[in-house]
């Protein structure tokens, strides 16, 4: 596919809007509004107790309270790990001494160009947490039992969390 022409026709602080038209130069095409984000990176934190760290919070476009794995965007110049380690301490205070990544991967992609970054945090050591000024966030642990019951019934709607929960069950 051959990117003809993208127009930026919103931007704010988290992300831009463009509207892209491609073609494969044997007649078919593709336009779309796609939301350019600079991606995120996504914490597992795990403890010694093979607990997973969640956090709940507000969530505008769901219209509820969500529990979910801590995540945050890429700043500029920031790369995935450095995202996910300064996430984990703002969000939870906690810092981990290990770190796997577990999988990279596009929620939406067929609208969003978000790529999203799952990180395996180990080896925690607690501290205090440092959100910023528009986040509200509660810190819970809970067992592979409790998630496992929570996803099934519907209580963890969110895809990271559910994806980071299935991946660490399987490979790790």
């Amino acid at each position: 596919m051959k990117l003809l022409s993208s127009r930026e026709v919103y931007r704010c602080g988290l992300f831009q809007v463009t509207e892209d038209h491609a073609t494969d130069g044997k007649g078919y095409e593709i336009r779309r509004s796609v939301v350019r984000h600079s991606g995120s990176a996504v914490m597992m934190a795990v403890d010694a107790r093979k607990r997973v760290l969640l956090v709940r919070q507000y969530r505008l476009a769901a219209g509820q309270y969500l529990w979910e794995l801590p995540a945050g965007r890429l700043d500029p110049g920031e790369n995935p790990l450095q995202a996910a380690r300064r996430e984990l301490r703002e969000e939870t205070g906690y810092r981990a001494r290990r770190w796997r990544k577990l999988v990279s991967y596009y929620a939406t992609p067929g609208f969003v160009a978000e790529r999203m970054n799952l990180f395996l945090a180990t080896g925690l050591i607690e501290g205090q947490a440092q959100p910023m000024d528009d986040e509200r966030i509660e810190c819970r642990w809970f067992t592979g039992a409790e998630m496992d019951r929570m996803i099934r019934s519907g209580k963890v709607q969110d895809g990271k969390t559910i994806l980071g929960f299935l991946m660490w069950q399987r490979y790790s």
